[in-house]
């Protein structure tokens, strides 16, 4: 497959995850205390996923994340060429997303962009890292047996949904980089001030998960 065209794949994926999901966050808002949104927020970033995995996942995999991305990198599943391509494409694709976003709902909206917990950078940094862990450790183990090929999108959305339905509460859920550049660069304040926790955490809950799974892979072996 032509390289560029995985490329255009993942800025695709990652503008739609943006529009549809974090445009769903600021429409019906992510507070706790306010279920119906709440949840429909954590449907819509996994109906996303599943919509863009049966779509474009056999064109670039359908990462639209570089923690995912980078676990792939790990687990020699891409070359560092294409890790820079897919990582270039998501951040652009993110970033023009919220861009869109903004024309329709402002930036005081929001655009779903992430906080800080209780203003902590430190427990903000543990819960992205515990969450962006048990994603990206779904994502590795489920696309690791061609044999699962049917069911990786509906895993995989569900995993994203999973994740949110927890997170939401802590720090609005991020577990992509580009995810959280893309609102946070129009909203500014405090949410550009803080994305690099937004950035470091899922990057760092990827390589953890991508190392875990290829030990627990290796002793099966």
């Amino acid at each position: 497959m032509n390289s560029f065209k995985k490329y255009v794949a993942e800025f695709i994926g990652t503008f739609v995850l943006v529009f549809f999901a974090c445009g769903t966050a600021a429409v019906v808002g992510c507070s706790a205390t306010n279920g119906t949104g709440y949840l429909l927020t954590a449907l819509a970033f996994g109906l996303v996923i599943v919509a863009m995995a049966y779509s474009i996942g056999n064109i670039s995999g359908c990462h639209v994340n570089p923690a995912v991305s980078i676990a792939m990198l790990v687990n020699k599943k891409m070359s560092a060429k294409d890790f820079c391509g897919y990582v270039v494409a998501q951040f652009i694709g993110a970033i023009l997303g919220a861009a869109c976003l903004m024309l329709f709902i402002g930036k005081d909206s929001g655009l779903g962009a992430n906080a800080l917990y209780k203003d902590s950078i430190g427990l903000s940094l543990l819960i992205e890292i515990i969450l962006t862990f048990v994603f990206v450790i779904a994502v590795v183990g489920v696309t690791s047996k061609e044999a699962n090929g049917h069911v990786t999108g509906i895993v995989i959305g569900l995993s994203l949904t999973l994740v949110h339905i927890l997170g939401i509460s802590f720090t609005g859920t991020s577990v992509n980089p580009a995810r959280s550049f893309g609102p946070a660069l129009f909203v500014g304040g405090a949410a550009l001030s803080n994305v690099w926790v937004f950035i470091v955490a899922p990057l760092v809950g990827g390589l953890l998960a991508a190392c875990a799974y290829k030990f627990l892979s290796s002793a099966k072996e």
